[in-house]
């Protein structure tokens, strides 16, 4: 018959499981085609965009182009050869999510001026991410997702056409 201490550890053990499955789940939810879709589609509603659909082949190439980084987390631009447009999103701590990204494309909008299809964002900055993001023309997006080697995480999101034609606004 196993002691009163056994059953306990036990007990612990079995907790400390399903909460790292539960915490596993959590942040593979937050990172379905939802949760990129559904962020691009409400910005795009904001400017009378028609939504984007995700699209497996899309999404195929951005995965792979995000396993690529996985050794060095580094922000660079895949070579699509002008077949996709790209917005890439990475940082400290693997936690980081499709919404976190989505949000930090858009939240470039402050910079836009649709009027005059330009962007006053500060050094270091730009507005490309967010008119890649409602680029009317663009109508399927693919999206992948790595935690890197060094605990960061890696999103890419890729477009289809792409976007961001100097002189041409997005919308």
């Amino acid at each position: 018959m196993a002691s009163s201490s056994s059953r306990l550890a036990c007990c612990l053990l079995v907790a400390a499981v399903l909460a790292v499955a539960m915490a596993a789940t959590t942040c593979m939810a937050q990172n379905s085609r939802e949760d990129f879709v559904n962020p691009h589609n409400a910005a795009r509603a904001e400017v009378g965009v028609g939504p984007v659909r995700w699209d497996d082949a899309v999404a195929a190439y951005a995965q792979s182009y995000a396993e690529q980084r996985r050794g060095d987390c580094q922000l660079r631009h895949s070579d699509t050869g002008g077949k996709y447009g790209e917005n890439l999103f990475g940082g400290g701590g693997g936690d980081w999510t499709a919404g976190d990204a989505v949000a930090l494309w858009v939240k470039e909008k402050q910079w836009y001026d649709h009027g005059s299809n330009s962007c006053s964002a500060p050094e270091g900055s730009s507005c490309g991410h967010y008119t890649q993001v409602v680029w009317r023309d663009s109508t399927a997006i693919g999206c992948g997702r790595v935690r890197c080697d060094n605990g960061g995480a890696f999103i890419t999101c890729n477009y289809s056409p792409p976007g961001n034609y100097v002189g041409r606004p997005p919308y």
